[in-house]
């Protein structure tokens, strides 16, 4: 198989915990810091950089150092409000990842991986929740996760599927509904791969619209579009598969024709990006032709239906991308959108 199209690993299958119960006395507990007067954070910590795959491996430190080296030489960044991963306690990480991963689960990835790694896994969560208490605190409107590895291949199967562990846009959506009382939550997925451990976790579940546009060709070689749910969770499914030379006009008709109707009815309080960019041209592991203007537009879809729904409220959480020089300048164009874009 051509490993510009995919990388391929096997994935099992496992079914997510069930969210019941009251708030967790922790959730309750963490405080997030003051941040100056911003309408968008960044979530970024030098120890993203921590290598997990090795030197030749596409998902590199370089992937969010060339991210925070655009940012921090942009105008933009003295208008950004810089959040850490830190902020949010550990104990309050614990138990959000364990809103979806199993403890067999996380156990797994402590018996297997190095703890430096187990260490930038929880980090990257972390940071996913301190960007969901600043929105939904009010305290920015909008705010981009420069973290890594990604996450939204990862399911229940005790080790990395994808570059993945745990799944931290599926565990921002569970932390939002249950420290935030948010009811309705619209996840976005626009990375080249289709984000099958997401659409797993709330497969069954009316409280979560998943929408996700992926070469079906590509790793995991899922996403059939009959697929809409189950249960209490049909339709609340998405699934768009598009061609391998799919390029800006493709791509936003799709979201024009398929996500904009459904979140209408939809109608969420909350806007989960997984933002992948290895949709865009040039990517080392896709053959999408998205450009830069092409992910402007994507941005501009989503805010618009953010500020008709869910009072602007968007968490955006990096995904793939493995074209470092792409993967910098389509981070930075989606950034100077979400800080600049008026919603009509």
């Amino acid at each position: 198989m051509n490993t510009r199209r995919a990388i391929v690993k096997s994935a099992v299958g496992a079914t997510a915990l069930a969210v019941a119960g009251s708030l967790h006395p922790t959730f309750a507990q963490s405080k997030a810091p003051d941040l100056r007067l911003a309408r968008t954070a960044w979530i970024y910590d030098e120890a993203y950089l921590t290598p997990v795959f090795g030197s030749k491996h596409p998902e590199q430190p370089a992937r969010v150092a060339g991210i925070a080296q655009a940012i921090r030489s942009s105008a933009l960044h003295a208008r950004l409000a810089l959040l850490k991963p830190q902020a949010t306690p550990g104990a309050v990480v614990d138990d959000a990842i364990a809103l979806i991963h199993t403890s067999a689960h996380v156990a797994s990835l402590k018996a297997r991986y190095d703890a430096d790694v187990v260490r930038l896994a929880r980090l990257a969560v972390g940071g996913t929740l301190a960007a969901v208490d600043a929105v939904m605190s009010d305290r920015v409107q909008n705010a981009f996760v420069c973290s890594r590895p990604p996450g939204h291949h990862a399911r229940n199967t005790g080790r990395e599927e994808g570059f993945c562990f745990y799944n931290h846009v599926s565990i921002a959506a569970r932390y939002a509904q249950r420290r935030h009382g948010v009811r309705r939550v619209l996840i976005v997925d626009w990375d080249y791969h289709h984000g099958d451990g997401t659409e797993h976790f709330f497969y069954d579940d009316a409280s979560v619209l998943v929408f996700n546009t992926y070469d079906p060709s590509a790793y995991p070689r899922v996403g059939d579009p009959a697929r809409r749910g189950q249960g209490a969770g049909e339709g609340y499914n998405i699934n768009v598969p598009l061609d391998c030379s799919t390029g800006d006009d493709d791509i936003q008709r799709a979201f024009m024709q398929a996500l904009v109707p459904a979140a209408d009815r939809f109608k969420p309080d909350l806007i989960l990006i997984s933002c992948g960019f290895d949709s865009r041209v040039n990517d080392l592991l896709g053959c999408f032709q998205i450009s830069d203007q092409g992910f402007v537009a994507l941005t501009k879809i989503v805010m618009d239906l953010a500020h008709r729904h869910a009072q602007g409220r968007i968490v955006s959480i990096l995904e793939g991308g493995y074209n470092l020089a792409g993967i910098a300048s389509a981070s930075l164009a989606h950034v100077q959108t979400l800080l600049d874009y008026r919603s009509t």
